[in-house]
């Protein structure tokens, strides 16, 4: 579904991807981890086409996106969903105006139908009766919850996650886990999560790709990585630094 190609980005002088190949196979889950700053999130951003790269290409379903004008992106995104770190939702919407958005800002569907679409969504995402509600009274999982059914309501064939366990409980980030699963396997869609978690990452993956100095360093299962005694893995995996002597 996804091919990169040799590509780059600086962003304020410094250089962020550097060359960057990776493939992404239709109906997979891929998890992208790597070091904080290192770009996962720069990477996202181009496949959504909300980025341009300096150089290099982005390959959507046999389409060159960095070759695309704004306006022949848009039928593109549409078949992708994007649920945001902190949920980015709107404040001064409840949640079923939240989770309703996209179909009323891009579709013609009537309101009854929304509505219906609307309940249907929070259901499969456990949120039950809740459309009433702020976002100001949500808890963070339930923020991700709401954000995460704004992005399926529209039928993505592609959904990008960018740190959905960010901020949670172990408990709820568990949840998140079997929702972001139970999503992928009840619409078939093809998903790429960015994590620094890696019990999220070795729960939810078919393959774990390792962000590391602007290029794909591997792509692994998640048995591969837990088990790789490659020093730049094993450190990251195990959380381990590489030390600094500081004077007290």
């Amino acid at each position: 579904m996804i091919r990169i190609v040799n590509l780059h980005k600086t962003i304020q002088n410094q250089p962020i991807l550097r060359g960057l190949d990776l493939t992404i196979e239709t109906g997979e889950s891929l998890v992208i981890v790597g070091r904080s700053g290192g770009g996962k999130s720069v990477l996202l951003k181009h496949i959504l086409g909300i980025m341009t790269p300096d150089s290099g290409e982005v390959w959507y379903d046999q389409t060159n996106l960095t070759t695309l004008t704004d306006r022949e992106l848009t039928p593109k995104r549409r078949q992708m969903g994007m649920v945001f770190q902190n949920g980015a939702l709107f404040d001064s919407m409840n949640v079923e105006e939240n989770v309703a958005f996209s179909l009323r800002e891009h579709t013609n569907t009537s309101n009854e139908e929304t509505h219906t679409q609307v309940v249907h969504a929070l259901e499969l995402v456990g949120l039950k009766g809740q459309e009433r509600k702020m976002p100001s009274d949500l808890s963070g999982g339930m923020r991700k919850r709401v954000a995460l059914a704004r992005a399926i309501i529209s039928h993505p064939k592609l959904m990008l996650y960018d740190e959905p366990t960010a901020g949670l409980d172990p408990i709820a980030s568990d949840s998140i886990d079997k929702l972001i699963l139970r999503m992928s396997e009840h619409f078939s869609i093809t998903s790429v999560i960015v994590t620094h978690d890696m019990k999220s990452a070795c729960e939810i993956a078919d393959r774990i790709a390792m962000l590391h100095q602007g290029k794909i360093y591997g792509i692994f299962t998640p048995e591969e990585l837990r088990a790789s005694q490659d020093p730049v893995i094993y450190k990251f995996v195990h959380g381990i630094s590489e030390g600094t002597q500081a004077a007290f």
